[in-house]
């Protein structure tokens, strides 16, 4: 597939990282870890990953500005345009050697997602979409899942963990979907689960407490493979509702659906 400029920049960024990541994977236990909250981890590994990433990102593109995990919100003199990166998306994964961990960097442009980068190092998987060009992986064309009955469905989710997050309406939304489905996985990386939505491995996707760098290029990416994307209302107000529902035509209704009853 061909690649935009921008597009390529965000792919070297986000490779870049990757490698970084990749190589303090193979020494996990040895990381200076501090803890930035209860049950939430950020390693040196973190750190240099979003250096890279900025670095790279700002060389190509100096005014643009950028929302970053740890950094947060730097503003730049585009006015237009602004980056945003989690560096490295399942830390706690990341910490405790499982491979299920990425670096996902968006291109917003005038509030609109315009690109999208997903890489995670360990299986060496690129996502990439632009608007209106389609999603992919290693340049492979993505198309989510074609199934409509919820019975033969894999769904993903987020559990809150210990001090963040409503865990009785996660327990009451777990229990109102699980009966309805094949199978609910909790990855451990949202970023991940949306690009997965938009490979079709899983045929929906739904948390609430996400940020945006969550969830922007998992966005992009789902939509540009044909899926729908919305928070818990139905509305495009992901970034201030927190919450997500991701799938296809029918999976994306049924789950707002089975949601909506777990509220009632």
């Amino acid at each position: 597939m061909a690649r935009t400029a921008l597009l390529n920049v965000m792919v070297q960024a986000a490779t870049k990282a990757g490698r970084s990541l990749a190589r303090d994977f193979g020494e996990v236990e040895t990381l200076q870890v501090s803890r930035k909250g209860p049950g939430d981890f950020v390693s040196q590994a973190d750190h240099q990953a979003e250096k890279i990433v900025r670095e790279e990102l700002q060389k190509a593109r100096p005014t643009y500005g950028l929302l970053m995990e740890e950094s947060g919100e730097i503003e730049g003199t585009d006015g237009q345009h602004r980056w945003i990166v989690d560096p490295l998306d399942g830390t706690t994964n990341f910490l405790h050697g499982i491979p299920i961990f990425c670096v996902s960097i968006a291109l917003e442009r005038a509030g609109q997602i315009v690109a999208s980068v997903i890489y995670n190092p360990i299986m060496d998987e690129l996502y990439t979409a632009e608007k209106g060009s389609g999603a992919f992986c290693n340049d492979r064309r993505l198309r989510v899942a074609s199934r409509k009955n919820m019975t033969d469905c894999l769904i993903g989710t987020g559990i809150p963990f210990i001090g963040v997050g409503d865990h009785g309406r996660a327990l009451k939304e777990i229990r109102h979907v699980m009966g309805e489905v094949a199978g609910i996985r909790r990855a451990g990386a949202a970023a991940l689960d949306l690009a997965w939505v938009a490979a079709g491995r899983l045929d929906a996707f739904w948390e609430n407490g996400l940020h945006p760098w969550d969830m922007a290029a998992g966005i992009l990416l789902i939509r540009e493979a044909g899926g729908f994307v919305s928070d818990d209302k139905g509305k495009e107000n992901m970034f201030e509702s927190r919450s997500i529902i991701a799938g296809n035509e029918f999976t994306h209704l049924q789950m707002r659906e089975l949601l909506a009853k777990a509220k009632a």
